[in-house]
């Protein structure tokens, strides 16, 4: 997620840098060829490219809104994990107290709390594309590590592995029948949120919407110059440049919001959220190995 700090402008422009190249040769040779060769004076209405670049502009500002809905829908979802797992610390923290605390019910608080830790990691690391495992040694135990090594939805079996000692914890009495009706409603709203993320990520943006505005957008760019070189002549290299400018970044915003999941700086920060989550819940587990905040120098978290 982008931060509220200067972002570099080589990351702006170097999103776009290779169409602003090819526009400003192209805007460059119609501006030579019209001062140069008076057959080549070739000039249309500005009316013509002002009506195309008003429908664009709706075009696109519709593409723009549907993307960052995508985006905010996909942070909102992770919002609701976050307080979820709260939820589900405190809970289990909670209802456990008014029985006798044995080894066996820290036992039960520790890899519970953990393994929710655990669980947010590998949601985001399986949302991106990465090995969803990957540092959950630090969270569970070697016999969990065995058991979600053979599940290809390593999130879906940590619930898996939620629901069992929630079990457990029933049949041994340290938690009654509604206490772990309430716990269980907590695993299927975390269940509910996994899916929705999933649904997010697997659903691909029409992809013929985007094709016709991008084509749309470059005819709107090539008939341009031809409209305003007669009233600017070499300065429509400029105007030009600035007016693709806008359009083109206005695009390369929407194509990157519409993904939220896919390891960039305008994704959804699902480590740093997850590492929030880690600190709240080592603290109510009051764990004397609080994860320390990292400040960092970027102009973005992830």
């Amino acid at each position: 997620m982008l931060l509220k700090k200067n972002i570099p402008f080589s990351y702006i422009m170097g999103k776009i840098k290779h169409e602003l190249l090819f526009i400003t040769l192209y805007t460059i040779l119609i501006a030579i060829l019209y001062e140069n060769f008076h057959f080549t004076r070739i000039s249309i209405p500005i009316a013509i490219p002002a009506i195309l670049g008003t429908v664009i502009s709706l075009l696109l500002g519709f593409r723009s809104n549907q993307a960052y809905d995508r985006w905010w829908e996909a942070r909102h979802i992770w919002g609701a994990i976050v307080n979820d797992s709260r939820t589900l610390a405190r809970q289990v923290l909670s209802f456990t107290e008014v029985v006798y605390e044995g080894d066996e019910v820290h036992a039960f608080r520790d890899k519970m709390i953990r393994r929710q830790m655990a669980w947010c990691y590998a949601l985001g690391q399986m949302l991106r594309g990465q090995n969803a495992t990957r540092g959950l040694d630090k969270y569970l135990t070697r016999q969990e590590m065995d058991f979600i090594r053979h599940y290809d939805h390593v999130p879906g079996a940590l619930l898996e592995l939620h629901a069992r000692d929630l079990r457990t914890a029933l049949n041994e009495g340290w938690i009654n029948r509604f206490q772990q009706v309430e716990i269980d409603r907590t695993l299927s709203r975390l269940c509910d949120a996994m899916g929705k993320c999933e649904r997010i990520k697997n659903t691909v943006f029409p992809v013929t919407y985007s094709m016709y505005i991008h084509f749309s957008m470059l005819l709107f760019i090539a008939l341009l110059p031809f409209a305003v070189i007669q009233y600017f002549g070499l300065l429509e290299v400029p105007v030009v440049v600035a007016i693709a400018t806008s359009f083109l970044l206005i695009e390369k915003m929407a194509i990157h919001l519409q993904e939220p999941f896919e390891n960039k700086p305008t994704d959804t920060p699902m480590t740093t959220i997850s590492r929030n989550i880690e600190r709240n819940l080592a603290q109510m587990l009051r764990d004397q190995e609080i994860l320390e905040v990292k400040e960092t120098n970027k102009f973005y978290v992830l």
